[in-house]
């Protein structure tokens, strides 16, 4: 007898979404990761008809987001997209870092099965909560037939993982996709899709399996007036196994910071130039230090990161 393909799993890691106040006034003055997945649920009646389960993964602030973290979140949504009735997957995490964790959700799983990262930029106890429309609409995004890849849904838009960015520090609108190209919009529980579901190659859970505190250490440095080398010197100093420049336009560096970051290549220190615009990529030209594409800092960080996991 087939399996039919309809549970949603709900996995919780905390953040805003799940953040309390002591005033319905107060936006910003809350504490992080106080609900349950559980209770993010209850709040949000009309999803009573549809078939969920919920698990509690992690339970923090996502500024505080952890390499093990990550291990077990990437570990616990592979599993359940193995079993055979799960249609998708939803994870409440924290805003600060949820492009992050979605970027690195996207190279190690590829998944064919949606999975969709949502958040809140307000608590649950604000007088306007986001929270319970954006989880509304990611179980309706995990539900949609054709969904597939990690996204973000978040004030009715779906991004990839890839291109997806916070790119505002308070507006519940606060993400948006690098280059404009949205994957869907959600409306009146609708899933309307106006690009394409992100693809790819697995990386796999046995490139992330070596202990977390035994991961590459990769620092990111920037690019602006006056820099100098002196941060990439302490870094080095620390034993850093990778840098990641956030150079200014196409990954330009000043002549004292770029002579820093060519002295550490070198000596064998992996680096890597992006840039620190909200969109473009840098490109790659001859005699300047490797480029990341049209990464970001943060998830270039992140591919030299797995990139240095391969050996």
């Amino acid at each position: 007898m087939q399996i039919p393909a309809d549970l949603i799993v709900i996995l919780g890691t905390g953040g805003t979404i799940a953040g309390t106040a002591k005033t319905a006034s107060d936006g910003v003055g809350y504490t992080a990761a106080q609900l349950s997945v559980e209770d993010l649920l209850a709040a949000v009646p009309a999803l009573a008809g549809r078939r969920l389960e919920a698990h509690q993964v992690a339970q923090l602030d996502s500024k505080d987001m952890d390499f093990l973290t990550w291990q077990r979140l990437a570990t616990a949504v592979h599993a359940q997209l193995a079993r055979p009735e799960v249609r998708g997957i939803v994870i409440t995490h924290g805003t600060d870092t949820l492009e992050e964790t979605a970027y690195f959700l996207h190279r190690v799983l590829a998944p064919a099965k949606p999975v969709v990262l949502t958040a809140a930029m307000r608590p649950a106890t604000a007088l306007a909560p986001d929270g319970p429309q954006n989880l509304f609409d990611a179980v309706q995004v995990a539900a949609a037939p054709a969904a597939a890849g990690v996204v973000v849904a978040l004030a009715g838009r779906v991004h990839d993982a890839i291109q997806v960015r916070k790119t505002h520090s308070y507006r519940v609108d606060a993400f948006e996709s690098a280059d404009g190209a949205l994957v869907a919009r959600v409306e009146e529980g609708a899933v309307r899709q106006i690009g394409c579901w992100p693809g790819g190659e697995a990386l796999g859970l046995a490139r992330v399996s070596r202990p977390a505190e035994r991961w590459p250490r990769v620092e990111i440095v920037m690019n602006h007036v006056g820099a100098s080398g002196v941060v990439v010197d302490a870094l080095r100093a620390l034993g850093i196994d990778g840098l990641v420049a956030a150079g200014t336009g196409n990954g330009t560096l000043s002549a004292t910071l770029e002579a820093a970051l060519r002295e550490a290549h070198m000596a064998g220190v992996k680096v890597w130039r992006s840039t620190r615009c909200d969109a473009g990529p840098v490109m790659d030209l001859p005699g300047l230090l490797p480029g990341a594409g049209a990464l970001s800092p943060v998830k270039a960080r992140i591919e030299l990161i797995l990139a240095l996991l391969a050996g």
